[in-house]
């Protein structure tokens, strides 16, 4: 089964338990695979891959959005925020622990022969593709840097 069609059935399996959390998160990235499937050149059709991106865009928006609400006093708004957050991570892979994202990380590092900062475009162009999905990207940045400089 893929994405779209396993959120379709969860979305029926949160309106019959009554979870208005989860229903309300899920009806809205069904929206959001519902346009990138009639999106102009898509075919009506919505990889996995695409999906787990979108999934992983309305995770990262979500987590924001709770930042900057916790920021400013608003503990309920923030606490609304995270829980959407934790439904959506629910469809997206394992991400890396640090530990493993260092070692990933140093392992293309290696692979590719960077010695410094100046090679941090040719890290990120291959770590980014290798580890999409696995590790936010600003995570991804701030390592290869660290690596990098060090």
């Amino acid at each position: 089964m893929n994405l779209f069609d396993q959120v379709s059935e969860d979305i029926k399996n949160a309106m019959k338990a009554k979870d208005k959390i989860a229903l309300e998160t899920l009806r809205n990235i069904k929206k959001y695979f519902l346009e990138a499937k009639t999106a102009p050149g898509a075919n009506d059709e919505l990889a996995d891959e695409a999906a787990a991106g979108i999934i992983q865009k309305l995770v990262k928006q979500g987590k924001d959005s709770a930042k900057i609400y916790a920021e400013q006093g608003r503990e309920d708004l923030a606490a609304a925020e995270l829980a959407q957050v934790a439904v959506m991570e629910t469809y997206l892979p394992k991400q890396l622990s640090e530990e493993e994202l260092e070692k990933a990380l140093k392992e293309i590092v290696a692979e590719t022969g960077a010695k410094d900062g100046k090679d941090i475009g040719k890290v990120m162009g291959i770590a980014t593709k290798k580890l999409a999905g696995l590790a936010e990207g600003r995570l991804i940045s701030a390592k290869v840097k660290e690596l990098l400089n060090n």
